[in-house]
C-alpha cells in the first residue's frame, strides 16, 4: 500500500515539483555555503578597513626603522595601493608610538614628497578622496541559481531516494613576509633633519643610538580571532652561529567559545648553552588581580601586569631578552572588563650577556 501511494505521488508534479525546488535549495545552499564557499586569500592590506591599513603602516614604519630595511618600507608602501597616501597623512597626524624622525625616514625611503603631508600650516594636506569601494566577500548568487536550477531537474525524479553528504572545507595559511637593505645609521639620521620642517623652530631627531646593538630584533602582534597565535623565532649571532630561539604565545584564556579570549601570554627564551628555558607570563589586569589565576599560572614562570611600554628582562646563562610592549588594548564583551586582549605588539630584542661579542 506504501509503495502504491509513493508511486502515485511521484507522478503528481504538483508534489513533486516544490518538494524537488525546496530540496535543490537546499542542496545548493549546503554546496556554496559549506562544500566549496567564496574564500578570498592573500589580499593586500589596502582591502582592510581604514583603522587596521593605519595600524598595518605605524608597524611597518616601526620595524622598517628599526631594522632600517628600505626593503620593508617600500613593500608596505606598495602593498597599500591607491590607500598608501591618505593612510600616511592619518598616521602623521596620530603617530601613536612612533616618533617625527621615524615618520621622516619611512618617508625617504618610499621617496614621498614631504610638503604635503607636514604639519605646521606652510602646506596644505589634501583633502580626503572618497575610499574606493572594497572588495568584499560574499556568495556567487548567479552560480548559486545556476546550481540550484539544474539539480531542481535532476531532483525532481529521485526525490526520496537522494541523501545529502557534505564534508568540511581546510581553512588557508596566511604567509609571512620579510626583507633586507635599509639605510645605514648616517642615512637615517641625516634623511630625518634633511626633511624637518624649515617653519623658524629648531629639529632634532628622537631616535639615539642605543649602548651595545642586540644580536637580535623581532616583532611580534597579536589580534584576536588568532586562536593558534604561537611566534618563535631563532637566534644568531652575526657569524651565523645558532645561539638560540625566542618567542611569545597563548598562556591563558578566559570564558567559552570562539574567538578565545586571551588573558595571559608567555615570553620564553631558550639558550643552547643553558639546559633550563626561562619563561615570564604577561597578564591582563583581570588575571593578575584573580587569585586562582595568579596560582595556577605561577608554575609557569613570573607573572607580570601588562602595561604599555613596560619592559620585561628575561636572562639565560649567555643570553638576555628585553621585550617591550610596544601597544595593546583590551577587548569588550561577554567577559569581566579588562580581562582579555584585543590587540598586543612587542618588540624582542636579544643580546649576549656578560658583553660577549660575536
Amino acid at each position: 500500500m506504501d509503495s502504491e501511494r509513493l508511486k502515485t505521488y511521484l507522478k503528481d508534479f504538483r508534489i513533486t515539483l516544490p518538494v524537488g525546488v525546496v530540496l535543490g535549495l537546499i542542496l545548493g545552499l549546503v554546496i556554496g555555503w559549506g562544500i566549496w564557499p567564496v574564500q578570498w586569500t592573500d589580499l593586500a592590506p589596502y582591502h582592510l578597513r581604514a583603522d587596521l591599513r593605519e595600524d598595518y603602516l605605524r608597524m611597518s614604519i616601526y620595524t622598517a626603522t628599526s631594522e632600517r630595511d628600505a626593503a620593508i618600507a617600500q613593500k608596505a608602501w606598495s602593498e597599500l595601493g591607491d590607500t598608501a597616501e591618505e593612510t600616511l597623512a592619518v598616521v602623521r597626524d596620530d603617530p601613536g608610538y612612533l616618533s617625527d624622525a621615524q615618520i621622516f625616514s619611512f618617508m625617504a625611503a618610499v621617496g614621498v614628497d614631504m610638503g604635503e603631508v607636514l604639519p605646521g600650516g606652510e602646506a596644505e594636506v589634501p583633502e580626503e578622496e572618497s575610499e574606493p569601494d572594497q572588495e568584499r566577500s560574499g556568495p556567487n548568487w548567479l552560480l548559486l541559481g545556476g546550481v540550484c536550477i539544474a539539480l531542481v531537474a535532476v531532483i525532481a525524479g529521485v526525490v526520496v531516494f537522494l541523501y545529502l553528504r557534505s564534508t568540511s572545507s581546510q581553512k588557508d595559511q596566511p604567509e609571512t613576509l620579510d626583507g633586507h637593505g635599509f639605510p645605514d645609521e648616517t642615512g637615517f639620521q641625516e634623511d630625518a633633519m634633511r626633511f624637518a620642517p624649515e617653519n623658524g623652530v629648531g629639529y632634532e631627531p628622537s631616535y639615539q643610538e642605543p649602548q651595545a646593538q642586540p644580536v637580535a630584533q623581532f616583532m611580534t602582534t597579536y589580534m584576536v580571532g588568532d586562536d593558534l597565535y604561537d611566534d618563535s623565532f631563532s637566534v644568531d649571532a652575526p657569524t651565523g652561529e645558532f645561539l638560540g630561539e625566542c618567542g611569545v604565545g597563548i598562556s591563558e584564556t578566559v570564558g567559552v567559545g570562539e574567538p578565545k579570549r586571551v588573558t595571559a601570554f608567555e615570553i620564553w627564551l631558550f639558550d643552547k648553552n643553558d639546559i633550563q628555558t626561562v619563561t615570564k607570563v604577561i597578564m591582563s589586569e583581570h588575571a593578575h588581580a584573580d587569585e586562582k589565576l595568579r596560582l595556577r599560572l605561577e608554575s609557569k614562570g613570573e607573572l607580570v601586569l601588562a602595561e604599555p611600554g613596560k619592559q620585561i628582562l628575561l636572562e639565560t646563562a649567555t643570553l638576555q631578552l628585553e621585550a617591550r610592549i610596544i601597544d595593546m588594548e583590551y577587548g569588550e564583551g561577554a567577559a569581566p572588563d579588562l580581562s582579555f586582549f584585543e590587540r598586543l605588539t612587542l618588540e624582542l630584542a636579544v643580546w649576549p650577556k656578560d658583553g660577549t661579542v660575536y
